[in-house]
């Protein structure tokens, strides 16, 4: 599609992804470029960005939007927090959530709005909508609805119906299925996986007419489809994984079909149907109510069940001829032949290519490392280390990025480096010698614990028993509970987990890593200058300094097995 003359809207143009897209978008001289942001000053800098970078281009060419996409438009500027705190705004957020889709709720949102207002012919996505939405942290929700739970009582059903809201939450479910299944594949040696997924809609789109009388496209069915699209990108990580088993998914996208036909007894969920009758003199005269589920009507059993002409697609259910035949229809769901599906099952198991195989067609599909950004990266820590030098101070770790073990491990070698500068003082150092030094600085240098503790980050002292904290701490992690009782397990989980730990046996740890880096270097022939290594003497820069982002870095892929499989 030709760009030029087009309204383009940039959803996320503020963030590094969006800015760069704006910036390719107004070579190519669209009408109107529509950049939006969740802030408004977010939105109009990332406008003030383009206008300075683009001079010549017409003012009016870029339009700043901001709001919440995903809220109503009445709402939109509203941060979610205090939105969840007001029971009206609350109430709101649950019906554009959970009601029917009406046009009501359509009309209402702000990305309607946005849309209606500008009418774009291209849009570009670059909010992290899975992050936008996961981040809201179901998993802590539950937890507090857990403990108002057992402080309410069983008032009305509260508990029951609560936690059976909880206990359907697809996520978690489908999150802990696949840990089940990675670990249990792991420890039994499984080498190959092949999952045959869905689409969730036979392969059409939104606009399938197939429901079970709810709203169309429906809800229910919808939530299959996400569960299944959450489901290969979790089996895609799996397949990722270097310790996990060969991971494949063929996923069918039409109907299924079939396996058997005949005549008989037509059964729905394990029952027969039941022959009923309803006489015209016994009919329904319609008033100002219609009651769905009566306990008297005008009906009456036969005594007997359909039975009918019929074809089973298996788990799909059982089908009468006209349905069959409407379904399979050229244009509607059509039909795949479950012998189609096993022949690639096994053609891929064999190591054949199917084509067919939905994780390697992402493995294929996704943007990987670069080398162009391989060749910026020594630019980029060139500009960091010199603007550490400038303001005099070393950029370790803000508890950002996460976990607080990267955190808590950034500081640990950070301490190391600013006492001993070099692996191999540390390596010729007792432990006992070292935890004393650190102390040390820890106690003298109140800078430099600051920034420690003021990011939720402990310290624990060499005694095992003083704790330095600020206001939050990371670790452990806040349940709902006000107190922990303190036992030496509870204490070494911790430590490891997100504390600074200037107990010896800790940094007799450091000593062992080190003392494992420098041999993993040793072991490389002096003559080999190949590409074969690349963590080497010049990698390590001769061991001259303690790098904390390398260390950390090795300790992730080598001491706990987290490295990429795939470059």
């Amino acid at each position: 599609m030709d760009i030029q003359n087009k309204t383009v809207l940039v959803l996320g143009g503020w963030g590094l992804v969006g800015s760069a897209v704006c910036r390719k978008l107004v070579t190519e001289r669209p009408r109107k470029l529509i950049v939006t942001s969740l802030l408004e000053s977010e939105a109009r800098e990332a406008v003030r960005q383009l206008q300075d970078e683009f001079p010549r281009t017409r003012k009016s060419l870029f339009v700043p939007w901001w709001g919440n996409i995903f809220l109503r438009h009445s709402l939109k500027d509203r941060p979610r927090d205090g939105l969840l705190k007001d029971p009206s705004t609350r109430a709101m957020l649950i019906d554009d959530l959970l009601d029917e889709f009406t046009q009501d709720v359509l009309e209402r949102s702000a990305i309607f709005r946005l849309l209606k207002h500008y009418r774009p012919e291209i849009i570009v996505d670059c909010i992290n909508s899975a992050t936008a939405i996961a981040y809201q942290d179901l998993f802590e929700a539950a937890r507090v609805v857990r403990q108002s739970m057992k402080q309410a009582g069983n008032a009305d059903g509260l508990i029951e119906a609560t936690e059976r809201l909880l206990a359907v939450q697809y996520t978690p479910q489908l999150i802990r299925h696949v840990q089940l299944l990675y670990r249990s594949m792991q420890i039994v040696g499984t080498r190959i996986y092949v999952k045959v997924g869905t689409s969730g809609t036979g392969g059409m789109g939104l606009n399938i007419p197939y429901t079970h009388s709810e709203e169309r496209p429906s809800s229910v069915l919808l939530s299959k489809s996400s569960v299944a699209g959450a489901h290969t990108m979790l089996l895609f990580l799996m397949g990722r994984t270097p310790d996990a088993p060969i991971t494949k998914e063929i996923k069918p996208t039409a109907a299924i079909a079939w396996k058997k036909i005949g005549y008989g007894e037509i059964r729905k969920r394990g029952k027969a149907i039941e022959l009923v009758d309803c006489p015209p003199e016994s009919g329904t005269v319609l008033d100002k109510s219609f009651e769905l589920a009566p306990k008297k009507g005008g009906w009456k059993t036969l005594g007997g069940s359909l039975k009918a002409v019929f074809i089973d697609t298996g788990e799909n259910g059982t089908f009468s001829r006209a349905e069959f035949e409407a379904i399979s229809t050229p244009g509607q769901m059509e039909f795949v032949t479950p012998e189609e599906i096993s022949d690639s099952i096994f053609y891929e198991i064999r190591g054949g290519n199917t084509g067919h195989d939905i994780i390697n067609a992402l493995d294929n599909a996704t943007l990987n490392p670069t080398y162009r950004a391989g060749f910026t990266y020594d630019s980029a820590m060139k500009q960091l280390k010199a603007l550490e030098a400038d303001h005099g101070v070393t950029s370790v770790a803000f508890e950002i990025l996460g976990p607080p073990r990267l955190s808590k491990l950034l500081y640990e070698a950070h301490l190391l480096h600013v006492c001993f500068r070099t692996m191999k003082e540390v390596v010729e150092t007792s432990a006992r010698a070292i935890s004393e030094k650190v102390e040390a600085r820890i106690r003298s240098d109140a800078g430099l614990r600051s920034r420690i503790i003021s990011i939720g980050i402990p310290i624990l002292l060499a005694d095992g028993r003083t704790l330095l904290r600020g206001r939050e701490v990371k670790i452990p992690p806040n349940r709902g509970q006000q107190e922990l009782p303190v036992t030496e397990k509870s204490v070494n989980q911790w430590a490891h987990d997100g504390w600074v730990d200037l107990r010896k046996e800790n940094l007799e740890h450091w000593r062992s890593r080190f003392t494992a880096i420098m041999d993993e270097v040793g072991r490389i022939p002096k003559k080999d200058t190949s590409s074969r290594y690349f963590r080497t003497r010049l990698y390590w820069d001769n061991f001259k300094e303690i790098d904390a982002g390398k260390l950390v870095g090795w300790i992730f892929s080598e001491e706990e097995r987290g490295m990429r499989m795939k470059a």
